[in-house]
């Protein structure tokens, strides 16, 4: 199956699903986010598929969401947010193990989408930026819960709170990405990597998944989810989030 914003294959008991719009350096918009959720279905529904590795088209993995998404926002339309983060959701729900595959820029939104990955692989040319703070906007989608369980409280706080983003180097170091690998071979790599599945049956696979995540304990996403979304409505409709999106707009034009 080939959508337009995303596109999806299958081979040796994985399935690789790409978003394809590298034009927009894979902005989370409503028709990539509908067609992520049907690949993903496509993945589940194979009963040859132990695994699925999420990557990005051309230089980014995914740089968030739409700044037009966030600007209707702030003048009270809050529900396409939430519609941006039934993409990464559908990652986090899914029974199946995700490798992601980040092979550039996570950005925001993008940011939660390679949280949502059970297990990061990274190119070299990878780095990680919250971006929230730059925005004076509250994180959502459960965003402050992935970060602590992925590099713990003082890693997260330094990225969340100050702005800190980090390289694929200074994201293995603090256990972001489990490995950093050239950019021609980070596909092959995740693949291989999801291929170890293939002596285990899916039923499995997918028990097993839903027991590491279980495992994984504290507090639940979902309730971190509903609290940041209660205050990111409030922070999108605060003067200094208009001054921080133009601030990231200029200097967007400037690059």
């Amino acid at each position: 199956m080939t959508a337009s914003e995303c596109t999806i294959s299958i081979e040796g008991g994985v399935a690789v699903v790409t978003l394809q719009a590298p034009e927009r350096r894979n902005i989370l918009s409503a028709a990539l986010v509908n067609d992520l959720r049907s690949a993903y279905e496509q993945a589940e529904s194979d009963a040859s598929v132990r695994c699925i590795v999420l990557t990005g088209a051309g230089k980014a993995f995914c740089a968030g969401a739409d700044l037009k998404t966030l600007e209707h926002a702030a003048s009270g339309d809050f529900e396409p947010v939430r519609s941006v983060y039934e993409g990464f959701l559908r990652v986090l729900d899914s029974p199946l193990p995700t490798i992601g595959a980040i092979n550039g820029a996570a950005v925001g939104a993008g940011f939660n989408l390679a949280l949502a990955c059970d297990v990061r692989l990274a190119s070299t040319t990878a780095w990680f930026d919250t971006r929230f703070a730059a925005l004076n906007l509250h994180p959502g989608g459960g965003h402050t819960w992935l970060v602590n369980q992925a590099v713990g409280a003082q890693n997260a706080t330094l990225a969340v709170l100050f702005g800190q983003t980090w390289d694929a180097s200074a994201a293995l170091e603090r256990g972001l990405v489990a490995a950093v690998h050239d950019p021609q071979t980070l596909l092959a790599e995740a693949m291989s990597l999801g291929q170890r599945l293939n002596s285990h049956s899916q039923e499995y696979v997918q028990t097993l998944t839903r027991t590491l995540r279980l495992a994984a304990g504290g507090v639940s996403h979902r309730d971190v989810l509903e609290a940041e979304t209660v205050a990111q409505e409030w922070s999108l409709k605060q003067p200094e989030f208009l001054a921080g999106l133009e601030r990231i707009r200029s200097q967007m034009k400037a690059n």
